[in-house]
């Protein structure tokens, strides 16, 4: 039997503070939660990365609320999704389909990161066509490029300590320059993710190749990296931009591959350009 926490009434409470709605989708078996923080505007889908369920996007998207309605994805075996099934990109991206279908979000915006990066990529390569898709230092390691740059096991150290009730500072070991409120929060909620969906999501990492996804991606994309990341390097940027010269690519300078929590104004100016330059393109279609 796969390992997780469970989510406590206490953690529920929390979700029930953030001004967003609780909504279910079903995909491929699995029950899947998206935090939706509604609205009339264009709704941007958050695709998450490997280890963050949903609630963990709440400082990130909830200031963008004036411009889009963001809804953000727990990913099957995260938060308050559950486990089971296959966890390649693919699989993943056939989740957020599900999503964009039942939630009925007519012309979304996708923003995925790390594992989320991938899946947007996959989801666009599968027949998606999102108003504009933007990925956010995606892992770009697959058949015959090595692996992934944080080893399996120091994911196995963070579940362990999760599931036994780690602390912020435990955290801030491994991700010193986080905010202290993001830190709590990750501390709250990492054990709700499930072992075998984390390691198995890992394992494919080295099995699924990226650029093929992102060489495919058509209509506006943005591709985010953190100027500091050892996941997109200087090289891996300049094949990506290589495999999709159409796309618009930013880096945030002084972040590591956790972009958002490592420089939040940078990111978030880099975002606002993507969404200004989608206003700007929209108005004058219109």
């Amino acid at each position: 039997m796969s390992e997780r926490n469970p989510v406590t009434d206490g953690l529920r409470d929390e979700l029930r503070t953030l001004g967003a709605e609780s909504r279910w989708v079903e995909s491929n078996g699995c029950r899947l939660h998206v935090l939706d923080y509604g609205g009339e505007k264009p709704p941007l889908l958050v695709l998450p990365g490997i280890t963050s369920p949903a609630i963990t996007w709440d400082f990130i998207v909830a200031p963008l609320r004036d411009r889009v309605r963001p809804l953000v994805m727990d990913l099957r075996g995260r938060g308050l999704s559950e486990a089971g099934g296959a966890y390649g990109a693919p699989d993943f991206a056939a989740d957020a389909a599900a999503a964009i279908d039942q939630l009925e979000l007519a012309d979304p915006l996708v923003l995925g990161h790390s594992l989320g990066a991938r899946i947007a990529a996959a989801l666009v390569a599968g027949g998606a066509r999102p108003r504009h898709t933007i990925v956010v230092d995606p892992p770009l390691c697959g058949p015959g490029r090595g692996g992934y740059p944080t080893p399996r096991t120091s994911f196995e150290a963070q579940l362990d300590a999760g599931y036994a009730g780690t602390t912020g500072d435990e955290v801030a070991a491994a991700y010193p320059h986080w905010p202290r409120p993001e830190l709590l929060l990750r501390a709250r909620w990492v054990g709700t993710c499930d072992r075998d969906a984390v390691l198995d999501t890992y394992d494919r990492f080295s099995e699924e190749g990226f650029f093929d996804w992102w060489a495919a991606v058509e209509g506006r994309a943005t591709f985010i990296s953190g100027g500091d990341s050892p996941v997109v390097t200087e090289a891996g940027a300049a094949e990506a931009r290589a495999a999709n010269p159409d796309a618009a690519y930013a880096v945030v300078p002084a972040a590591g591959h956790m972009v958002p929590w490592d420089n939040l104004p940078g990111f978030m100016s880099e975002v606002d350009q993507a969404l200004k330059t989608e206003l700007a393109i929209d108005g004058a279609a219109s």
